[in-house]
């Protein structure tokens, strides 16, 4: 089945096969390098309710690549949400662009303008779901691993299990066929309709899922130990004590690393990472918990040579591009 056209919501939105065709553009566009014109002539629109960084410049940086042109609405520089409700912006961008990408809170907003757009809408990050991270962690576990089938990646994710990487880590693994442990207290742990679901497509792929509030049991055997933030954005600061009395023992450090077995297991995080106090939250960490070489991931870990951090944030690049050409190029459709 064709993506021409096609929104992009949830990792759930896709099939295995529509994951895969999406990973293997990626990787000829990463091995060319060579830009091209599969979109010329084409507009995304980029509607960002939350800051980005690695989001933003992949989508911006894409569609430069493929010939086509970004406008990036900030909330701040736009009607959005203050005088136009999130319908009426949509009915105006899909009449003028040809590919919307949102970035924002609550989900139930990327489906209304998927409701009132006929035009393909990605879901670049939401309060549910971060499906395009999703897809560069996949590739890049692929790039490394290169392994004959999904089902001899073991992923390990450990941490905070009740956030968007989290679910999207899940729910794109279990699609594959990956074998994926997530470590977290119950309490932050994937909800019942998340981990329900991923047991569906678990089934259909072979994928084995392994929920648990061991740390050292998610972890043997792992070829890949991922780990987020504790705080996400948009969370009061008020979290941080809460959280972090929950989290302590879930940090990546040496010994979380040594516990896998696999002396070729990689590090990885969708960034901005908090491992250090260098930063204005680091600092803060720092002084109000006397955490001062990392949080989630110690600098050790992160600046290892088991971490493949940023050439996992580079793939965000080549897999929004094989997406952006999949859901919105006619050209493309009859190249192939």
């Amino acid at each position: 089945m064709t993506l021409f056209q096609r929104h992009f919501l949830s990792d759930a939105d896709f099939s295995a096969s529509d994951i895969e065709t999406v990973l293997h553009l990626a990787g000829e566009f990463k091995s060319s390098r060579s830009q091209n014109a599969y979109l010329s002539g084409k507009h995304l629109a980029l509607v960002l309710e939350k800051t980005s960084t690695r989001t933003r410049i992949a989508f911006e940086v894409a569609m430069k690549r493929q010939g086509g042109f970004v406008t990036t609405l900030d909330y701040g520089m736009s009607q959005l949400g203050l005088r136009e409700s999130i319908a009426d912006t949509a009915s105006v961008l899909d009449r003028i662009y040809d590919v919307i990408a949102y970035r924002g809170i609550h989900h139930d907003e990327a489906q209304t303008l998927s409701h009132q757009s006929s035009k393909p809408v990605i879901n670049a990050l939401t309060d549910i779901w971060h499906p395009t991270q999703a897809l560069a962690d996949y590739f890049t576990m692929y790039e490394v691993k290169n392994p004959s089938s999904w089902k001899d990646v073991n992923v390990a994710y450990v941490g905070d299990g009740h956030n968007n990487v989290a679910n999207s880590l899940l729910t794109t693994g279990a699609l594959l066929g990956a074998n994926i442990r997530i470590a977290a207290p119950e309490s932050l742990q994937p909800e019942f309709t998340i981990e329900a679901r991923a047991l569906e497509a678990a089934a259909e792929s072979g994928a084995r899922i392994l929920i648990t509030e061991d740390p050292l049991e998610a972890v043997l055997g792992a070829d890949f130990v991922y780990t987020d933030v504790w705080v996400s954005m948009g969370e009061p600061i008020d979290a941080w004590n809460e959280r972090i009395n929950l989290l302590r023992d879930y940090q990546v450090n040496s010994a979380l690393m040594n516990a896998t077995k696999n002396s070729e297991a990689k590090f990885l995080h969708c960034l901005p990472a908090i491992h250090d106090s260098h930063t204005e939250i680091g600092q803060q960490i720092a002084s109000n918990y006397g955490i001062t070489d990392g949080v989630e991931v110690t600098d050790e870990v992160f600046k290892s040579p088991a971490s493949i951090v940023f050439q996992q944030a580079e793939n965000r690049l080549y897999t929004i591009e094989a997406l952006l050409v999949l859901l919105a190029s006619e050209t493309y459709r009859q190249d192939v």
